[in-house]
């Protein structure tokens, strides 16, 4: 079965489309935030559920299943992946 895969990003951040590239050049579904273009009120919601996985808050913020990777890491991302 497939691991849910969500991640934070924003819109002009260059990890983030690498990110995003990744994850459909191995043909993955995932679902997308990018938080930059989020209304005020939506973004503070949003930052405060990425605060409690990431304290960093740091872009991409990738949750794949039960695993959390804070930025691009194509490595840490195949694993989590199972690829």
């Amino acid at each position: 079965m497939e691991k849910p895969v969500k991640i934070y990003t924003l819109s002009t951040c260059s990890h983030c489309k690498s990110t995003k590239k990744l994850l459909d050049d191995c043909n993955v579904k995932y679902e997308f935030t990018d938080v930059d273009l989020l209304d005020t009120a939506e973004r503070a919601a949003i930052m405060e559920d990425v605060r409690k996985i990431n304290p960093r808050c740091s872009f991409p913020t990738i949750i794949i299943g039960d695993t959390v990777i804070a930025g691009y890491k194509e490595k840490e991302i195949k694993e989590a992946l199972g690829l």
